[in-house]
């Protein structure tokens, strides 16, 4: 198993991934401290632990918005293999971003 260290608003966390996905996880990091820093900005510095929150449940919005999106077209047109594919993939990356998500956390 494999460690990156990622910084969110400031301070560094110690996550644990899958070996080989240390860029990804970095990469998604990076995307939460940026939606962390517009919050920080916005509502000022509120403790650490309300803007990580903040931040998941506009990640979380904007992913439920996403699932919706796809069950709509996947109704529209019933049996599109393309639009089965991109439903796999937004699925897949919600369980990731769930996880990194699950792993700040409880760090």
């Amino acid at each position: 198993m494999a460690q990156v260290t990622v910084n969110i608003n400031g301070r560094n966390f110690d996550i644990a991934c899958d070996d080989g996905q240390e860029q990804r996880v970095a990469a998604l990091a990076r995307e939460i401290d940026r939606r962390v820093a517009e919050l920080a900005r916005s509502v000022g510095q509120v403790g650490e632990n309300r803007l990580l929150l903040m931040a998941g449940i506009i990640v979380a919005d904007e992913l439920s918005e996403l699932r919706d999106r796809v069950a709509r077209l996947e109704a529209d047109g019933a049996g599109d293999q393309g639009e089965a594919e991109l439903s796999d993939r937004l699925d897949r990356l919600a369980r990731r971003v769930e996880a990194i998500a699950a792993r700040l956390s409880a760090a």
